[in-house]
């Protein structure tokens, strides 16, 4: 009977987010014909803040005291759901844009927006040409004060945890110069996961950490960087299903 009902709400609660998601997504491109972007940023802002209240999501920001807002960065984060760029998007206090697969700006409307907007397109095949097209791409977008969003482990979480990442988004923090901020998130998987459709009533709370500066770091730092970043975004995950099943054993 619960599976039953957490289906039809899942339904219902997936057709209304389309429907706001659709109009709402249309609306944005058909201003960014008239209007630079950076000026529809507080709109774009509610448009996210929205696709999760109405897909049933409680949201939460805490900051660390090192978080620096005013610097350009790569936020670096888990990758959880479908949800993580709009849960982000709310989150990081600074104006956005994302690394994303070239795929992707293939979906329609999406693609549409994705591109009027400004995200960077990751190519699916790795040639020497595209790679460099997305090398500048990056730069300009960092130069013109444009924070970016990267998902270094490639893919969707299977479990919850944080999985292995990749070193791409550091390497480009390293050479091009720019801090980067690791964001945990944590309670979006119970939310929706990669492997069901279903929508759950959840809180999801989001974690920026302190920035940290890649200044003066050499191409054979770039590992430890990566695998400092991934502790401190893993550990507030770790922390978050380990008091999960402290409460399961206690109500057990």
């Amino acid at each position: 009977m619960r599976n039953a009902w957490l289906g039809i709400r899942s339904a219902l609660l997936w057709a209304v987010s389309m429907v706001h998601f659709i109009l709402a997504v249309s609306l944005l491109i058909l201003l960014s014909i008239f209007l630079d972007p950076r000026k529809l940023d507080p709109l774009v802002r509610i448009f996210c803040r929205n696709v999760l209240r109405l897909a049933g999501a409680r949201f939460q920001v805490t900051r660390s005291p090192g978080f620096d807002p005013k610097k350009t960065s790569f936020f670096i984060a888990n990758h959880v759901n479908l949800f993580d760029p709009f849960v982000l998007y709310n989150a990081i206090p600074q104006y956005i844009r994302g690394l994303e697969l070239e795929s992707h700006f293939k979906i329609p409307v999406y693609g549409i927006l994705m591109r009027r907007y400004g995200n960077v397109p990751v190519p699916d095949v790795r040639r020497a040409t595209d790679l460099k097209r997305m090398w500048r791409l990056t730069q300009e977008a960092l130069e013109k004060g444009v924070s970016l969003v990267v998902f270094p482990e490639g893919k969707r979480t299977l479990d919850g945890r944080v999985g292995p990442f990749e070193d791409g988004g550091f390497r480009m923090a390293q050479q091009l110069g720019y801090p980067v901020v690791p964001v945990s998130i944590t309670g979006s998987f119970e939310f929706n996961r990669k492997d069901r459709l279903w929508l759950h009533p959840s809180k999801i709370v989001v974690h920026i950490h302190d920035t940290i500066e890649t200044a003066g770091m050499k191409k054979e730092d770039v590992p430890a960087l990566r695998e400092r970043v991934r502790e401190i975004i893993a550990a507030p995950v770790d922390a978050y299903y380990a008091e999960r099943e402290r409460d399961s054993k206690s109500r057990g």
